[in-house]
C-alpha cells in the first residue's frame, strides 16, 4: 500500500538564517528554547503536546501570550512529529529560491546545536526558484509562520521537482460550492489583513502578533486554520473571523463554533472571552437562522464595487 506524502514549507531559522548549515548538515530543525529531548514526549495528538508544553514555554517566556505559546508549540510538534518520513520539505534559502528535501528519519535531539530538534533529510540537487511557482503556491509557500502545510499543491511541486512547467491547477483547502466566490473571498481575507486598521473591526481589535510579526492570519488550531484571529485592544476578548468562501452555511457556522471553543479552552487567559464573525458576499438565510440561536457570533456581508473611466 502506498502511503500518501505530505508537503511542507519550513523556515530554517528567522529569515532562513540557518539554511546553509542545514543544507550542509542534511537536516531540518527548530529551537524556540525548549531545551529538552522530546523523543518520549511526542504523543499522537498535538493538543496533548500543547497541554504539556505551553506551560513549559510560558515559564521561560512569561511575556508571551497563550496564543503565541500555542503557535510555537504547534510548530515544534509539526516538525518533530507531524512531518513523516517520506514527506517533502521546501525551505527558503534567503535568495529567492526554495531548497527541497525528503525526510529520511524520525526525530532526534542535538543538545547545544543550532535548531537542536532535528529531522534528517536528503536534499534534492536543484532548488525551486520562486518565480517558477504559480501564484497560489507562491502565496502558500510565503505564508506567515515557520511551518505551513502546502500539500494542496502536491502535483505542482512534483512537476517542479521533475524540472517541468507546473500544470494549470485550481487548488482549494476544501470542497466549495462556488469556486468564484472562494477566489474572491480569499482576496478579501488578504485585503482585510492589509487594511485592518481602516475596517470596523480595526477600531476595537488588533490582529494577533508575536514579536511584531502578524501570526493571526490562518492561525492553526486543533480543528483547522482560523482565517483571522484578533484580540481586543484591552486584551479581554478574542475575535475569530471566518470568511464563508463558498462553503455550505452549516459547515461555516460549525467551523466558527469549533474555532471559538478551541481558543476558549486552550488559549484564552482567565477572564478572556471569545467572539465570532462570519463574512459572506451574499445574504444567507441559513446562517442568519443558525445564528439567531447562537451566542456571540455576528454575520457581516461585504460589497464589491468598481467604476470604469473612459480616457
Amino acid at each position: 500500500m502506498t502511503i500518501a506524502k505530505n508537503y511542507y514549507r519550513i523556515m530554517l531559522g528567522r529569515k532562513s538564517r540557518y539554511a546553509k548549515e542545514c543544507f550542509e548538515g542534511n537536516f531540518i530543525g527548530c529551537d524556540w528554547g525548549i531545551n529538552i529531548d522530546l523523543s518520549n514526549k511526542l504523543p499522537d495528538n498535538r493538543s496533548d503536546f500543547n497541554k504539556e508544553f505551553i506551560p513549559v514555554f510560558l515559564q521561560h517566556n512569561p511575556d508571551k501570550s497563550k496564543v503565541s505559546a500555542g503557535l510555537t508549540c504547534g510548530m515544534v510538534y509539526a516538525i518533530c512529529k507531524a512531518v513523516k518520513k517520506g514527506d517533502i520539505i521546501l525551505c527558503p534559502n534567503g535568495e529567492g529560491a526554495y531548497l527541497v528535501a525528503e525526510v529520511l528519519a524520525d526525530y532526534s535531539y542535538v543538545p547545544g546545536g543550532i535548531l537542536p530538534h532535528r529531522r534528517k533529510v536528503k536534499w534534492f540537487e536543484n532548488p525551486i526558484d520562486r518565480s517558477e511557482m504559480s501564484q497560489g503556491l507562491q502565496y502558500s509557500a510565503g505564508s506567515i509562520g515557520t511551518v505551513s502545510n502546502i500539500s494542496k499543491h502536491a502535483k505542482e511541486i512534483e512537476s517542479l521537482i521533475a524540472g517541468n512547467a507546473p500544470p494549470q491547477l485550481i487548488s482549494t483547502d476544501e470542497l466549495v460550492e462556488d469556486p468564484t466566490v472562494f477566489a474572491l473571498e480569499k482576496h478579501l481575507e488578504d485585503f482585510l489583513v492589509e487594511n485592518w486598521i481602516n475596517t470596523e473591526f480595526g477600531q476595537n481589535y488588533d490582529i494577533v502578533e508575536d514579536e511584531g510579526e502578524l501570526v493571526g492570519q490562518q492561525y492553526p488550531c486543533d480543528t483547522g486554520k482560523i482565517d483571522i484571529l484578533a484580540i481586543s485592544k484591552d486584551k479581554k476578548e478574542y475575535l475569530v473571523v471566518e470568511l464563508k468562501k463558498g462553503r455550505a452555511s452549516d459547515a461555516v457556522v460549525g467551523q466558527v463554533q469549533r474555532y471559538m471553543g478551541d481558543i476558549l479552552e486552550n488559549f484564552s487567559e482567565e477572564g478572556q472571552t471569545v467572539k465570532g464573525v462570519i463574512i459572506a458576499l451574499e445574504d444567507d438565510l441559513k446562517i442568519r437562522r443558525a445564528l439567531s440561536v447562537t451566542n456571540n457570533i455576528e454575520f457581516y456581508r461585504y460589497q464589491v464595487s468598481f467604476k470604469l473611466f473612459k480616457n
